[in-house]
This record gives C-alpha cells, sequence and structure tokens, in this order.
C-alpha cells in the first residue's frame, strides 16, 4: 500500500495546488461580477460542458478504457496495446467532433432543457447563456482528450501531469477576468472564452509525457476492433452509473432555475468548496486504485484486490467525517474570508452557506462512492452500477419533491438549500447499495478492527467539533471583521480542527500507520 500512498499523496498535492488556484479564480469571478444573471448564465454555460466531462471524460469513458488499457498492458504486447491507444483516439476524436457540432448548432434547445426557468425570469439573461455556451461548448472535444491521454498516464503510473492539469483552467479563467474582460462589450463573455483556451492548454501539456512514453497515438479507424469495442460497450452504461452525483448537480441546476435569481451563483459556489476536499481524498483515492484494482484482477489476485479496497476505504472515510463537520461549523468563515470581496456582498455569503452546509453533509457519502465504484469497473461489471446509479437518481428527484417544493411554497428563502440536502442524502444512497452489492458478490468483505477504527474516528470528530464550535466568533464578527483578521482567524480554527482531531484519535491509540491506511 505504500506505493498506493505515496501516489495518492501526489495526486493529492497536484489537486491542491489546482484547487486553490481555482478558489482563487472564484474569488477574482466574485470580485468582479456581481451575482447577476449574467453570472447565473455563464455557470450554466460553464457546467453543462463541465458535465458532459465528468459524464464522458472522467466519467464513463475513464471508467471503461483504462481497465481495458490495464488488461493489454498486462496481457498484451506493445504492438498491441499501441494498436489499441490508436484505435480509441480515432474514435473518440470523431465522436466528440460529432458531439461538438450538435451542441453548438443546437445551444438554444440544449440551454431550454438544461435551465428552463430562464424564459420566465424577467432579470434571467439566457441569449447571453446560449451565446456562451457555443463558445464553451468545445471544452468537452479538448477535456475528453485530455481525460484519454491521462487514462493512459495514469495506467503507466504517471500520476503528477495529470493531476496538475485542471489547474491551467483556473489559470487560463483567471487571466481572462483580469485582463480579457475589459476588451468585451459584456465583459463575462471573457470568461467563456477563457474556458475555450484552457480545455486546448490542457491538452497540449500532456502530451509530451506521452511522447517520452512513445505511446503519443495516430487516429486511426477500423472496424471490429476487439478492444475499442468493449470499451464502446462497456461505456454505454457507465455513462449512468460513474455520475450519479454529476447528474444530481445538474437536476439541481434545473430546478434553481426556477428559484430566485442567483440561486445557481449560491449553488456553485457552496458546491466548489464541498469538491475540494472530494477531488484531494475522493477522486486521488479512485484514481489510484482503478489500475491498481484493474491489474489484480487481471492477475487474479483477490488478496490484493481486498486490501486496496479495504485501504481505500479505511482512508476516506478517516478524512471524510472531519471534513464534512468542518465545512459545517466553519461555512460561513469560510465564505466571508475566500469569498467577500467587491461584489460578492454578506447576503450572497448567507445564501451560499445554507447550500454549503447541506451539500457537505453528503460529502462522506460522495468519496465513498468514489472509492466504491471502481471496485466493479475494475472487474470490467458496468450494469451493477449503473442500476445503482438510477436508484439514486430516483431517490434525488423524490427528495427533491419531498423538501424543496415545501420549503419554496413556504416562501421562506433559501430553497436552494434544500436541493444541496436531497443531492447529499442520495450520494449515501448510492455509497450505500454500491457497499452491499460488494459484499453481496463477495466481491470485498472488511478486514477486522472496522468497529473500533469507527468508535475512535466518531470520539475524535465529537472532540474537533465542540472546540472549533466553542472558540469560533459569531457571525456578526465575520460580516465586519478585516479580510486579514478574517484570514487570520480561519486559519487558527482549521489548525486547531485537524491538531484536536489527530491528537484524541492518539490519545485514543490508533498508531499514525493506522491513521494512513496501513
Amino acid at each position: 500500500m505504500s506505493r498506493l500512498l505515496r501516489s495518492g499523496a501526489v495526486i493529492s498535492a497536484m489537486t491542491m495546488i489546482s484547487r486553490v488556484l481555482g478558489l482563487l479564480r472564484d474569488m477574482i469571478v466574485a470580485r468582479y461580477f456581481p451575482v447577476d444573471g449574467a453570472t447565473d448564465a455563464f455557470y450554466v454555460a460553464f457546467r453543462i460542458p463541465n458535465l458532459l466531462r465528468r459524464l464522458f471524460a472522467e466519467g464513463a469513458f475513464s471508467l471503461a478504457f483504462v481497465p481495458v488499457l490495464s488488461e493489454y498492458k498486462e496481457q498484451r504486447g506493445q504492438a498491441e496495446l499501441k494498436d489499441l491507444i490508436d484505435h480509441v483516439a480515432g474514435y473518440l476524436a470523431l465522436i466528440l467532433l460529432v458531439i461538438t457540432v450538435i451542441g453548438v448548432v443546437a445551444a438554444p434547445v440544449v440551454m431550454w432543457i438544461f435551465a428552463p426557468g430562464f424564459e420566465s425570469k424577467p432579470n434571467a439573461r439566457p441569449d447571453l447563456a446560449v451565446e456562451m455556451l457555443r463558445i464553451t461548448f468545445p471544452y468537452i472535444l479538448f477535456i475528453s482528450l485530455t481525460a484519454f491521454v491521462s487514462g493512459i498516464l495514469n495506467t503507466f503510473h504517471k500520476f503528477a501531469i495529470p493531476a496538475l492539469t485542471p489547474a491551467l483552467l483556473n489559470v487560463v479563467m483567471i487571466a481572462a477576468a483580469v485582463w480579457g474582460a475589459p476588451y468585451f462589450d459584456e465583459p463575462i463573455l471573457a470568461l467563456a472564452w477563457g474556458v475555450f483556451f484552457a480545455g486546448l492548454a490542457q491538452l497540449v501539456f500532456q502530451l509530451p509525457t506521452l511522447t517520452r512514453l512513445g505511446l503519443l497515438p495516430r487516429l486511426r479507424l477500423r472496424k471490429a476492433h476487439e478492444g475499442v469495442s468493449r470499451i464502446m460497450k462497456l461505456m454505454i452504461p457507465t455513462l449512468f452509473g460513474s455520475s450519479v452525483a454529476q447528474l444530481n448537480l445538474l437536476i439541481n441546476t434545473l430546478l434553481a432555475s426556477f428559484l430566485a435569481v442567483g440561486s445557481i451563483s449560491w449553488l456553485y459556489y457552496s458546491d466548489r468548496f464541498v469538491e475540494l476536499p472530494l477531488a484531494i481524498v475522493g477522486v486521488a483515492l479512485g484514481t489510484v486504485i482503478l489500475p491498481k484494482l484493474s491489474s489484480d484482477h487481471a492477475k487474479a489476485d483477490a488478496t490484493q484486490f481486498q486490501q486496496t479496497m479495504d485501504w481505500a476505504l479505511r482512508l476516506g472515510v478517516l478524512i471524510s467525517l472531519p471534513a464534512t463537520l468542518g465545512l459545517v461549523l466553519l461555512a460561513k468563515p469560510i465564505l466571508a474570508t475566500v469569498m467577500m470581496h467587491g461584489e460578492f456582498a454578506w447576503r450572497d455569503v448567507q445564501m451560499s452557506s445554507l447550500s454549503l452546509m447541506t451539500y457537505a453533509v453528503g460529502l462522506s457519502g460522495f468519496i465513498l462512492v468514489k472509492v466504491l465504484a471502481p471496485g466493479f469497473y475494475s472487474r470490467q461489471d458496468t450494469k451493477t452500477p449503473v442500476k445503482i446509479g438510477m436508484i439514486a437518481i430516483g431517490a434525488n428527484m423524490a427528495l427533491n419533491v419531498l423538501i424543496v417544493l415545501p420549503w419554496y411554497f413556504s416562501g421562506i428563502e433559501g430553497a436552494h438549500a434544500g436541493l444541496a440536502l436531497a443531492t447529499a442524502l442520495a450520494g449515501y444512497v448510492n455509497a450505500g447499495l454500491l457497499f452491499y452489492h460488494l459484499r453481496k458478490q463477495q466481491i470485498f468483505q472488511p478486514s477486522k478492527g472496522w468497529m473500533g477504527f469507527l468508535l475512535k474516528i466518531g470520539v475524535a470528530s465529537v472532540v474537533m467539533t465542540a472546540l472549533v464550535w466553542l472558540v469560533s466568533p459569531a457571525d456578526a464578527w465575520w460580516q465586519t471583521a478585516s479580510t486579514w483578521a478574517r484570514i487570520g482567524w480561519l486559519t487558527g480554527l482549521m489548525v486547531l480542527a485537524l491538531t484536536s482531531y489527530f491528537m484524541a484519535l492518539r490519545l485514543l491509540g490508533m498508531p499514525f500507520r493506522q491513521m494512513l491506511g496501513r
């Protein structure tokens, strides 16, 4: 597990760089662009290709491609491996080009499907949203090809470059916001063009590493290629099973388009802070264990398969529970410190904090899904996660009806937080069913000592929560304090939370090696 831990640490470090730049990007956007119909229009135009990226690139394609690629790497020769990469590249580029052209031409229809409420709201900007969607839609072409290259690099244990690549999106968008916006009559269009060029930059950034491996593909098309056929067959169900959380966020975007102006932006900002630990822990773990589990399965090494799953689950639970409580406790301090500059007002902090707290409730579930789903995909079983994913989507829709509609019709502000809560609860439905079926099919059985492990984590989390709650200043202080004072206090609270949590675990008798899941 030491190699996996090192690889996971590399991915987490690179991801941290990217996410910190992402927070800086959001701070700059919030400073220069007020939360209004134009920002709602941009976030919808950005979310659509971003959703497709997670569905096709990071979701269905990667989860279908990496297991087959790992099998070729372990059981076939170099020539067959290169032939597979060439043909996958050819078919992927062709399909993505067709999707991109359709998306650009049919942008008004796509926008109406994803955000129908825009048409009926007086302060919304549906025409601007369509214009920006036409600019951002090619991002799916560039970023999916980037994910293809990342899948190859990860399979060959080159994790650092793929993990650092997303940082380029933030760098380019920051440049667009600061230096590009003044050149546009509609300044927010600069952000849309930033998305376009960022996608291209991310693809180009990874090609030198791929070239050094001798695996730079030539685009080739041949009917009935055995590897391509298997990947395509696996991709169809994983379109649903791999990205249930993203489909739930899409449902939230659609419903939020009917709520108060600003709801989409508030949901976006709160989602960004949940995505930080999710990416650093959940995505990193899922990325490193998928090729390892695929290799273990190809070698028929059931013992290693079990140990890898158990290690990832322990590490995921160890970090996700305190991260969840920290986001709930510090929602307003985080938003006030990071986002409350320029056009981002205290009301935006209040509204965003509601959805941040409710999104954060589901963080542990989201992380567990990232760890549990590769248990099926590595075995090239896509049917089971699809069935579970559809149940989770149904649960999300039902919870939206039960939570959001009464909240909305009551006239109380903050109905968008109900959307986040429904997504959070649906995440646990997804994770719970994945775990149940892994055990039912005897794919994974937890090792001994889990009850004691969970008890210690629970006690340490209570200690951490109590200390942070006792010393945290009141809301009124965060509203009026200077930027540097807020930064100082927030940093101190985060240090207190981490220190108290791990010290409590150590006092409860958990050794450092066990904290690392080893």
